[in-house]
């Protein structure tokens, strides 16, 4: 079993800059992927960034140049630092980790979530 303990969030003005953090603890496991999500109200989850085992970073589209994802292998955790937001980043944050469990037959893979940070960009 894996927690999940999300950080950050809050109030900014447009243009301002939030740092989110997670960290991942629990019982001994291979944590193979780590990322940001978020929900905006009335709209699906989405993918903000995506940090693989093999230190790939992906992004969304819409945060890339203003968001910047780190993963700390050796603490568990990753970061999501924000820069230059805009009124449409105002969603919930979720913290996503997948972790990889062997077994004799081989492994199977099982998904957590942070319970969410929100972050609001008005002015």
């Amino acid at each position: 079993q894996v927690q999940l303990v999300e950080s950050g969030g809050g109030l900014v003005q447009p243009g301002g800059s939030l740092m989110l953090s997670c960290a991942a603890s629990g019982s001994s496991t291979t944590i193979i992927t780590m990322a940001w999500y978020r929900q905006a109200p009335g709209k699906e989850r989405e993918l903000v960034a995506r940090c693989t085992g093999d230190r790939t970073t992906n992004y969304a589209d819409s945060v890339k140049g203003r968001f910047t994802a780190s993963r700390d292998n050796a603490k568990n955790t990753v970061s999501l630092e924000m820069n230059s937001l805009k009124p449409e980043d105002t969603a919930v944050y979720y913290c996503y980790v997948r972790t990889r469990h062997w077994v004799e037959e081989g492994f199977y893979e099982l998904e957590y979530w942070g319970q969410g940070t929100q972050v609001t960009v008005s002015s």
